[in-house]
């Protein structure tokens, strides 16, 4: 009997000890060592696409994401993002433009200076990253903020260098937000750009920037032909009804051409500060009063776009639209030069320009909320603007609880301003911040220069195009 438990007991062990062995080798199994599968390793995250290029990794991926954040149960959705993977040892810039990502592998001016790691995402809602079906009342900046905040949670562990946030316009917007609602996450913050409308029924500024912007020439020149638009409205709209036919456009949306007409024309003063300089007003028709109607067409077109306010120019745009209408506001400017009655609708509200289907309630307290917070707890925050861009008139501010902050202007400059065009002090001081808050080391700081040399392919300098905003 004894001898059966010594036997049984022996057995026991044996069994137990093969049994540990197995565990350990199980739990001794190598971590992936290649970028693409330690990637794939993360839950949620899946590979949509690898495009090569030189020095680096480019992945276009899809990540799991809650429809909304606060109620995790209630569903998921693929949010789009892209990796530009240098070393797991280098500084990682997140940025988004605040609309859709670009698959096509291009660095940001911060990746750049810190020669790091880009990790780029798509704004939900913005397609494909758009829930089925789309529950548009989680379309605000704290659950996009959220998105921000998981993909960081899933990535840190493989990058775990310092991290920027960055993003210009509604991009900026995005990573100042990010920063407002998760302030642990980034090492420092890079907002190019980005409008601040505290309260949106109050849009004076913008008036008096239109009043002194560039030279009273260019102006004028600008002026007249606005207006001259409006003044020649019935054979222009007859040529915009033949170019909407011709392409398959519709105005349902909006309401009516005549609607759609008014609102490209009286984009164009803004629409040209915001994307072009002071010298390109030499391609604007000197006298508007004795221009061909094609003249006027044209530079209108070129600065405008007719196809903006219609069904297929809005549909890109309408999370955006929609968050102008709920939270981010829009600003309202007026046309001195232009006699009232040639105005019919003024600048038309973001509800004009998303489907009814959707509804909208304005949220006054969001931006007062983000505001205040930067004004009080901004902590390594760089905002650079443009000059002669009408979207610095409102823009964020510092306050006294600030630290380690700076708000500067690039002079001469449009919605494109960068580092790169500030004043040599500013461009020297802005450099050496961002590369400290990356983790550079005391001699690399105060070098001040960009740690990545200027590639003309994945640096290519395009201003963040958006649609003009509207209250």
């Amino acid at each position: 009997m004894r001898k059966a438990l010594r036997w049984l007991l022996a057995l026991t062990v044996f069994l137990g000890t093969l049994s540990t062995a197995a565990g350990a080798a199980t739990a001794a199994e190598p971590e992936p060592t290649d970028i693409k599968d330690r990637l794939l390793s993360i839950p949620g995250m899946s590979l949509l696409q690898e495009k090569p290029y030189p020095g680096y990794r480019y992945f276009v991926l899809d990540y799991t994401q809650p429809v909304d954040h606060r109620h995790p149960d209630r569903g998921t959705f693929q949010q789009r993002i892209t990796v530009l993977h240098k070393d797991t040892s280098r500084p990682t810039v997140f940025y988004t433009s605040g609309y859709n990502v670009s698959t096509t592998p291009s660095r940001r001016e911060p990746t750049q200076i810190v020669d790091g790691n880009q990790v780029s995402l798509e704004y939900r809602f913005f397609t494909p990253s758009r829930p089925a079906p789309a529950d548009w009342s989680t379309l605000d900046i704290w659950q996009a903020a959220s998105d921000q905040h998981r993909v960081y949670e899933a990535l840190k562990p493989l990058y775990s260098a310092n991290w920027l946030a960055t993003g210009g316009s509604k991009g900026g917007m995005t990573a100042t937000y990010y920063e407002r609602f998760y302030p642990r996450d980034m090492d420092g913050v890079v907002a190019y750009v980005a409008p601040n409308d505290v309260v949106n029924k109050e849009d004076s500024a913008y008036d008096r920037f239109f009043e002194r912007v560039g030279t009273k020439e260019c102006r004028d020149r600008l002026n007249a032909v606005q207006r001259e638009a409006l003044v020649r409205r019935g054979p222009l709209e007859k040529k915009y009804a033949a170019y909407a036919a011709g392409n398959g456009y519709t105005f349902t949306t909006i309401g009516s051409l005549d609607k759609a007409y008014e609102a490209v024309v009286l984009d164009y003063v803004w629409g040209f500060w915001q994307y072009s300089l002071l010298k390109d007003c030499d391609t604007v028709p000197a006298d508007a009063a004795t221009a061909t109607d094609e003249e006027i067409w044209n530079s209108v077109d070129t600065i405008s776009g007719f196809s903006a306010y219609t069904d297929q120019g809005l549909e890109t745009y309408t999370p955006y639209y929609y968050q102008a209408g709920t939270q981010l506001g829009a600003p309202t400017i007026h046309f001195p030069h232009i006699e009232r009655k040639l105005i019919r609708y003024g600048y038309q509200p973001p509800r004009n320009f998303v489907p009814r289907s959707i509804p909208m309630r304005f949220q006054p307290d969001a931006m007062r909320d983000v505001d205040t917070w930067v004004r009080h707890h901004a902590h390594h925050m760089l905002f650079v603007y443009g000059q002669n861009d009408p979207w610095g008139s409102e823009r964020f501010r510092l306050g006294a609880g600030a630290r380690d902050a700076y708000v500067f202007t690039a002079p001469g400059a449009n919605h494109g301003a960068n580092v790169a065009g500030l004043v040599p002090e500013e461009k020297s001081l802005a450099t050496a911040r961002i590369l400290e808050w990356a983790g550079a080391s005391p001699a690399t700081v105060a070098g001040a220069k960009p740690l990545a040399g200027h590639d003309a392919k994945l640096d290519v300098r395009d201003t963040e195009r958006e649609p003009a905003l509207r209250p």
